[in-house]
């Protein structure tokens, strides 16, 4: 069983925001001084495990964990045990999750033991300094430290930066030939008008044709039909041997594949991550032991998912396009 959206696209992809909490505070993410949901809001892990195999049982074939910072929540590998048992009998194709990478040095041999082949990192430099700047709370060794249990236990590492003008974009190249170096993938990310945040977006916003382009001059990039399921588009780099890939939210609406949704750890679905279209699919759980009223509530969600969403770095209000944070909807 699939479940169609009303412009045709299948929905077989469900990201998951396990908590909105982190132990960073990346500036363009978060505020420092972040209100964070109250426990009772929260779905449980058992209920997170009771909606996701509901998004299985109607043909969600990738899960994908994220937060907040998912390995901060909990009891998180709880969830990822019970979760992988639909990689067992097959009805899942990939469980995966998006990271700070701070908690992998503890976790990441239990991921690989639960099914999970591979994790995307965030990590927007490899400056020290600049990484406590930008993260606020994050320490870079740890995260490093991170990565490597990963790659130690078996997980392919794909590495995902935010490009910010003036402070990272110079930094791509190296960023480029480190990760290439160790066999992992990078993305770049333009950075998008998500929560009251307290930097200028329109200072940090930097177009990755831009960035492109300054790449040119130093490497050969190579468009290729390279596809992980989600909106990056990629190119081979001939120096490196390795993969970049790009995600346009601000320059190319990518919408038109899109396959996805998105449930935060309150029980809210956005059909859009650009969109304010949500369903409460906490009270359908809550009020029924079955799972028809829940059921019931995702077909009315996905038949109403939108075509696309329409961000704009407004200049004139400097107002996101979203008021809600990143971390809320999950990356």
């Amino acid at each position: 069983m699939d479940m169609i959206d009303p412009f045709g696209r299948s929905i077989s992809y469900l990201r998951v925001s396990v908590t909105d909490r982190c132990d960073f505070r990346c500036t363009y993410c978060m505020a420092e001084d972040m209100a964070f949901l109250p426990k009772k809001d929260l779905l449980s892990l058992e209920e997170l495990d009771r909606i996701c195999t509901v998004f299985i049982e109607k043909g969600v074939k990738k899960l994908r964990l994220t937060g907040g910072e998912p390995l901060v929540r909990k009891n998180i590998m709880h969830l990822v045990r019970q979760l992988s048992r639909h990689l067992a009998s097959g009805a899942l194709e990939e469980l995966t999750l998006t990271t700070n990478g701070s908690q992998l040095a503890r976790f990441a041999s239990e991921l690989a033991d639960c099914g999970v082949r591979r994790i995307n990192v965030s990590l927007d430099t490899l400056d020290p300094d600049k990484f406590h700047a930008i993260t606020r709370w994050g320490n870079l060794a740890k995260v490093m430290e991170g990565i490597n249990a990963a790659r130690a236990a078996g997980l392919h590492v794909k590495l995902n930066a935010v490009a910010l003008k003036d402070f990272n974009d110079h930094e791509i190249p190296e960023m480029l030939r480190w990760a290439h170096g160790r066999g992992m993938d990078l993305t770049v990310i333009e950075t998008m008008p998500m929560g009251e945040i307290d930097a200028d977006r329109t200072d940090q916003y930097l177009p990755l044709s831009l960035l492109r382009a300054n790449l040119e001059r130093q490497f050969t990039l190579t468009d290729i039909p390279y596809k992980t399921g989600g909106p990056a588009r990629y190119v081979q780099v001939a120096e490196t041997g390795g993969r970049l890939g790009f995600i346009t939210p601000m320059t190319h609406n990518f919408c038109e594949s899109c396959n996805r949704v998105r449930l935060t750890c309150t029980g809210t679905l956005y059909m859009c991550l650009g969109q304010d279209d949500d369903a409460d699919l906490r009270a359908p759980l809550r009020a029924s032991e079955g799972n028809e009223l829940l059921s019931n509530a995702i077909d009315e969600a996905i038949g109403r998912k939108p075509k696309g969403h329409d961000f704009v770095i407004d200049r004139r209000t400097k107002r996101p396009a979203v008021a809600r944070h990143m971390s809320v909807t999950g990356g």
